[in-house]
């Protein structure tokens, strides 16, 4: 496990270079790519790899960290260009380009899926934590309802995004349509049906 005191700037630079070597190398489904080879892709000693990275595993998980980090930073962003319920249709469109394009280093990931790294459920709490960001801001807006919470959101879109079917991708953005129509804010209309504010 890497030291939680601040790394020297050189440190910081090696490691960063280190995790863009083996984020290239997976995605690019060179799932295989040694410790040795990632090391000189960063143009570092394989020594420097394991100061930071104790195994291969360590490695995997940290750049699949960096990803979830990535991603969990886009609600302030959206939120600060769109509407609250047009930000959250977007992130979960990247939720579903983040599933494609996970599965590039799919073969990477399941070598730590036997382990108890942690690095998934983090990433589960990390993005249902962006989901309720964004759910909080559609509810004080008056757009979107206030009795769903992240995690369901996540559960229900997990769901498809875990399918692996030709046009999987096609289908997921259609849920995420009728999810987004689902969470937008509604009262009751004259007659008792659902009547759409705004």
């Amino acid at each position: 496990m890497p030291s939680s005191r601040p790394l020297r700037a050189d440190a910081r630079r090696n490691r960063e270079a280190l995790l863009a070597a083996a984020r290239e190398a997976f995605l690019a489904g060179d799932t295989d790519a040694h410790v040795e080879d990632i090391a000189k892709r960063a143009g570092v000693a394989v020594g420097t790899l394991y100061r930071h990275f104790d195994t291969r595993e360590a490695l995997v998980a940290e750049v699949y960290r960096q990803e979830v980090a990535e991603l969990c930073a886009a609600p302030t962003r959206l939120l600060a260009e769109h509407p609250a319920d047009e930000a959250l249709h977007a992130f979960l469109l990247l939720l579903v380009d983040h599933s494609a394009t996970g599965k590039g280093m799919g073969e990477a990931l399941e070598s730590i899926t036997a382990t108890d790294s942690p690095v998934f459920d983090e990433a589960r709490d990390d993005m249902a934590d962006a989901l309720d960001h964004l759910l909080t801001a559609g509810v004080k807006a008056g757009l979107l309802r206030d009795d769903v919470s992240g995690r369901i959101v996540l559960r229900a879109l997990g769901g498809i995004c875990g399918m692996r079917a030709s046009g999987w991708q096609d289908d997921a953005r259609r849920v995420v349509a009728i999810l987004c129509d689902g969470l937008r804010h509604t009262c009751a209309g004259a007659d008792g049906g659902p009547e759409r504010l705004g």
